[in-house]
């Protein structure tokens, strides 16, 4: 069992740009992160959604149900926590440990082949992982067919600040083959406009992403937490030298026809 978290590390955990996540407790953060902090994608993008208490929500991608809890925590919303790689067992404690057994319902889902009905959720959102699976050309319309007509669809994913012909000179040394899954806000725009089936309202990228995505990885570092201290290392000098000349997070929203 890793030792419990110093003072001065979750003191950074807490940042004043998301307050509704400054509530969260820092070393159950730490302890379920896999990746930038999820809990900042989701009250990044919740600010962007329409909620109503009692919404049927999709939660793609949800790793291990941080976004889920929060979502349902903090706006009332029935939560599918659905992921490939994280059991649901293991998620289903963290969801009674949270308390929210009766609002999140985690379940093993690969993205492709998805159990739900058609037009069963009122929103689907993916924070950190849609970008693995939403670049194909035919994905957005197999993923619509389980969004009701006029719901949500919400996405924060590692982006560009504009698309890429090249490796830029200062990225060179950190560049790695899955960055080309990243696109611009405009690349993501485009791509689920063009079958005419959503509107888009937000297509942007997070003020200060790489920021908070560079102070998250900092403490990860320091507190030597996730499954691999050894990536996020890596994200360090890489978000360092590109001080947002490229990277971020890009949001994307739109509502279907």
């Amino acid at each position: 069992m890793r030792a419990v978290i110093e003072q001065h590390i979750a003191d950074r955990v807490r940042v004043d740009a998301f307050p509704r996540s400054a509530k969260y407790d820092p070393q159950w953060q730490l302890d379920n992160m896999m990746g930038p902090n999820a809990l900042w994608l989701a009250e990044s993008l919740s600010g962007l959604l329409r909620w109503e208490p009692g919404m049927r929500v999709l939660d793609l991608g949800c790793g291990r149900a941080m976004t889920s809890v929060f979502l349902a925590r903090e706006f009332g919303l029935r939560v599918w926590a659905a992921d490939l790689w994280v059991p649901p067992t293991e998620n289903w404690e963290r969801v009674r440990e949270a308390g929210l057994a009766d609002s999140v319902y985690p379940v093993h889902v690969e993205a492709h082949d998805m159990p739900f009905p058609h037009g069963f959720f009122d929103a689907i959102v993916s924070l950190d992982s849609y970008h693995y699976f939403g670049t194909d050309d035919l994905y957005l319309e197999y993923l619509l067919r389980f969004l009701r007509p006029g719901g949500q669809l919400g996405i924060v994913v590692p982006g560009l600040t504009e698309e890429l012909s090249e490796v830029p000179e200062w990225l060179e040394p950190h560049f790695e083959p899955e960055f080309w899954s990243f696109h611009s806000p405009e690349w993501w725009r485009r791509h689920w406009s063009r079958w005419g089936t959503v509107d888009v309202h937000v297509a942007d990228m997070l003020p200060d992403g790489w920021r908070h995505w560079l102070h998250w990885a900092e403490v990860c570092v320091e507190a030597q937490a996730g499954p691999r201290p050894d990536l996020t290392e890596r994200e360090v000098p890489l978000l360092r030298a590109d001080a947002g000349r490229t990277l971020g997070f890009a949001r994307v929203v739109a509502t279907k026809r």
